[in-house]
């Protein structure tokens, strides 16, 4: 579904992507892992059309969409912050994306969304009234009425912990899995990406260190750097990913 080929960056004479190559299917769920600056939030960016490559090209259902402006890929992301407006309620914040835009969600579809993601009883209450998982999941919402093709999330668990975390996480799965919408998300926790994912894109110094599932890179690291990377920031959280993933890491 989406291809990307050969794409390379340079800020200020220093090179931040590097020859990148890449192939997502359909209703995959993909993360972009990395350590800060290894360059996955400036692909993500790249991707969405908000900052223009140097070189390569994008590829989307076929069509070169390298040159295409942002507003016309039809793709949308959830930023970190959520950037929800917080003197509009919940329900504003939703229909919001659909102002001058023709052919979207009709309000039985609209409806769905709402259900989907259990909003319902939230929808006249003020932004700052909604906790961190009623937020994001405001966000996620306003952003599947716009019908994007390709969904892009920005760090989407990093404001939030425990159960709250757990819910959006497969929130987020089963919305790819039910609209067979694929997903980017890019993150910083490895035990988030491998836990979330059906492939993850593990990026160092603007280069790509190792593409594959969760299995391939627990099981076969490519190098040194995914296995430090990996193994040692999951020395404690191993055995949770080992128990959620079960007998097939045994």
């Amino acid at each position: 579904m989406l291809k990307l080929q050969n794409i390379s960056k340079q800020f200020d004479q220093k090179i931040v992507l590097e020859n990148i190559n890449l192939e997502i299917n359909t209703g995959e769920i993909v993360s972009l892992l990395g350590p800060s600056g290894s360059g996955k939030t400036t692909l993500l960016n790249i991707i969405l059309g908000l900052t223009k490559m140097d070189e390569g090209k994008i590829i989307f259902n076929g069509r070169d969409v390298s040159n295409v402006p942002m507003k016309d890929r039809e793709f949308n992301i959830v930023f970190q912050d959520y950037a929800l407006f917080p003197h509009l309620n919940a329900y504003e914040n939703i229909v919001y994306g659909l102002r001058n835009k023709k052919g979207m969600d009709s309000e039985k579809e609209l409806q769905e969304y709402i259900d989907f993601l259990e909003l319902k009883p939230h929808l006249t209450k003020k932004i700052g009234e909604l906790s961190g998982g009623q937020k994001q999941r405001v966000a996620l919402a306003r952003t599947l009425v716009t019908k994007p093709k390709i969904l892009l999330l920005d760090e989407p668990l990093s404001a939030l912990d425990g159960v709250i975390k757990e819910s959006i996480k497969q929130r987020i799965q089963s919305i790819a899995k039910e609209y067979k919408l694929t997903t980017i998300i890019v993150t910083h926790d490895p035990e988030e990406a491998l836990t979330l994912s059906d492939k993850v894109l593990i990026i160092n110094r603007g280069n790509i260190s190792q593409f594959g599932t969760s299995r391939e890179i627990i099981n076969q690291p490519s190098n040194d750097f995914v296995k430090d990377f990996i193994l040692k920031q999951l020395q404690i959280k191993r055995q949770n990913i080992f128990n959620l993933f079960g007998e097939k890491y045994a």
